[in-house]
């Protein structure tokens, strides 16, 4: 692998990296924007593809964020890794925000009031074992928080892409331009020198 560690850290190790990087969450954060901006397609492909990885974070089955955020981006003609980028809105530090925001916005959406609140030793277990009293409102919470996320996600992202893009592609016309006007010299100075 290019780039690849020489020895594989221990699974711990990685496991640790994975919830809290050696390097820091802002430049772990500033990474992945990095990489969302360098990815090929439209800025619409690519900001779509990042919303809705977004977007489907904001429900509760975990293990299917990826697969839901490819399909939903192939869906609305995004970019596939975008998506699966964008999944990492969900994380183990958003993920206890994101369950309580749709549990409640759930409850209150369906009428049961605020009576109850989630269990403090919530587990994914816990709340496929029920369906109903928890699983239930998630996804109700989930869905419209969904829609509002794709929204939020997408702006940002697409000036983002824009902008880095329309950067580079400047970048490259005035490198065209200085390597042309380089020929361009060699050329009269190989004419002056033939001449003299």
């Amino acid at each position: 692998m290019l780039f690849g560690r020489r020895y594989r850290l221990p699974t711990w190790k990685r496991v640790r990296e994975l919830i809290w990087p050696r390097a820091g969450i802002r430049r772990a954060a500033k990474y992945v924007a990095h990489r969302v901006r360098r990815l090929p397609g439209t800025p619409s492909s690519i900001a779509a593809g990042f919303a809705c990885g977004a977007a489907v974070s904001f429900t509760p089955f975990i293990g299917l964020h990826f697969v839901m955020g490819a399909g939903l981006a192939v869906l609305m003609g995004g970019n596939v890794i975008a998506s699966a980028i964008g999944t990492t809105v969900g994380n183990p530090w958003t993920f206890p925000f994101i369950w309580s925001w749709i549990f409640t916005l759930g409850r209150w959406i369906l009428g049961q009031g605020n009576g109850a609140a989630l269990p403090v030793d919530l587990s994914l277990t816990w709340i496929f074992d029920h369906p109903w009293e928890v699983l239930y409102p998630m996804v109700i919470g989930g869905l419209p928080t969904s829609i509002v996320a794709w929204f939020i996600f997408f702006w940002p992202c697409y000036k983002a892409v824009q902008r880095y893009q329309s950067a580079r592609r400047a970048r490259r016309e005035r490198g065209a331009r200085l390597r042309q006007l380089r020929r361009q010299r060699k050329t009269a100075a190989y004419k002056t020198e033939g001449e003299g």
